[in-house]
């Protein structure tokens, strides 16, 4: 049995560390193209998700000063302890008696009129009577008044009706959210500037690394070649020596093409937002771009109605614009309408049950004017008036930069499909010279200094016309986002 229970534990443990590989190697490469890649790191990049939140939080933030033109209703409710009560001052004496001799006449005869054997005047000496007992009040000593439990509650209505600077604030809450919008706007067409950037990154150090491969493949293919023939005695050592030199050179460029695709491979997981381990093959080469390098200048557009940054600067200057404008409704008056509705009690104990409650409630309309603050808002009405005219001149300096750099971008593009065309006629004429200077080799007119020549010049030409093509779509992407496009 100790065995049996040994040999589960053994395949548990086993399972457990051998399916998380199996999982790995069984999983599926993702296949990227540029606008997949592109599609991907809009829904998917933390940064991207930050500023679509962003808007949800401004527009939370408008709700927030929308909700202060509502009524604001509480309920209130307060309990106070009299210490000490208040004490009342009575000036002169008070026949309580003798004022209300009139209203004891008028008891009096309806008592002799309607009760039999009643004397007319024997309610009025009865509470004289009962007055006399009653020892005098000292004017010096007052009477207390209150109680000592007081207590209270019911409800309070606030609505401001009038209020001018609460308008303008809701106009700057509802550019916020046009701010928040467009800064989001932004980040996608930066992050689509960076995936693209990247994305053909990728695609040239992978055909870098292709050329590398093909020098390195041609080098140990003349080496091969040139050994069989020393062994055969057709060929001296120096030329074997040189041959396997050249093997060893190229080798260490390979690698470093090799490394160039698997970090750049990893720059594009990371803009994208998807998992390190995730396994992508980027799909196509630089050559795919070629045949819509000219028509893409034609087609290019070169306005700057959609440009993200001079949009963002428009509406801080809208909002700057809102703001002179809330200073400005300082001057006006404002109107509210406040309201209570209230119960009230006072006792000397804390019988509840016994309690005697008072409602009471009011309305009322205030007004308020300003009349004089210091010139304090004439000071910030000066202040902002400045700001907006600083604004105007740096919107002038912001457009004159930005037309700077499309003409400058417009201008790479133009030069390098001009190398791009030049490239390509190079490497096919090294190409051309490669495989006659190989077969001069192989014929014994030429030397091995030629054909090595002849193909250095081979990769440096396909470098160039790869590298010429990158530069062409990285200008072209910096152009995109210059105008505002994703």
């Amino acid at each position: 049995m100790n065995f049996v229970t040994l040999g589960k534990k053994i395949m548990i443990v086993t399972l457990v560390t051998i399916l998380p590989i199996l999982g790995k190697a069984q999983q599926t490469p993702l296949q990227l193209t540029l606008e997949r890649a592109v599609q991907i790191a809009l829904s998917e990049n933390p940064n991207v998700r930050i500023a679509d939140l962003e808007i949800q939080k401004k527009e939370y933030a408008k709700k927030t000063t929308k909700s202060s033109l509502y009524p604001q209703i509480d309920a209130v409710g307060q309990y106070t302890r009299t210490i000490k009560k208040q004490v009342m001052y009575l000036d002169g004496a008070f026949d309580m008696t003798s004022s209300m001799k009139p209203m004891l006449d008028g008891i009096n005869d309806v008592f002799a009129d309607n009760i039999p054997g009643y004397n007319k005047n024997e309610l009025y000496d009865a509470i004289t009577a009962e007055q006399a007992k009653v020892p005098p009040v000292d004017p010096d000593e007052g009477i207390e008044v209150g109680r000592s439990n007081n207590w209270s509650g019911g409800f309070n209505l606030n609505w401001p009706v009038v209020v001018p600077t609460l308008w303008k604030s809701l106009e700057i809450s509802s550019l916020d959210v046009e701010l928040a919008v467009e800064s989001a706007r932004s980040s996608k067409i930066n992050m689509s500037n960076d995936v693209k950037k990247t994305y053909y990154q990728v695609l040239l150090a992978q055909d870098s690394r292709n050329v590398f491969k093909q020098s390195y493949d041609n080098a140990v293919l003349n080496y091969n070649d040139i050994k069989h023939k020393y062994d055969q005695g057709l060929v001296a050592e120096f030329d074997l020596i040189r041959a396997d030199v050249r093997v060893k050179n190229v080798k260490p460029n390979l690698i470093q093409a090799e490394n160039a695709v698997n970090l750049t491979t990893l720059s594009l997981k990371a803009l994208m937002g998807i998992d390190m381990d995730q396994e992508i093959i980027v799909e196509g080469n630089l050559k795919d771009y070629e045949q819509n390098l000219y028509s893409d200048i034609i087609a290019a557009d070169t306005s700057l109605a959609n440009n993200s940054d001079l949009k963002q600067f428009d509406i801080q200057a809208e909002q700057l614009q809102k703001t002179l404008e809330l200073y400005k409704a300082q001057y006006w008056p404002t109107v509210s309408i406040s309201g209570n509705y209230m119960y009230m009690s006072m006792n000397n104990d804390f019988r509840f049950k016994d309690y005697k409650w008072s409602p009471y409630s009011t309305v009322g309309l205030t007004v308020s004017i300003p009349i004089f603050d210091g010139f304090r808002k004439r000071s910030d009405i000066k202040q902002t008036q400045v700001s907006l005219e600083q604004m105007k001149l740096k919107r002038e300096d912001i457009v004159r930069n930005l037309t700077l750099s499309v003409k400058n971008s417009v201008s790479s593009m133009t030069n390098y499909v001009e190398q791009v065309f030049s490239t390509r006629d190079a490497v096919k004429q090294a190409q051309k010279g490669y495989e006659i200077s190989q077969k001069r080799y192989d014929t014994g007119m030429g030397t091995l200094l030629e054909l090595n020549d002849a193909e250095l010049a081979l990769t440096q030409t396909s470098l160039s016309y790869n590298q010429a093509i990158y530069y062409y779509l990285s200008a072209k992407a910096d152009l995109a986002k210059t105008l505002g496009l994703q």
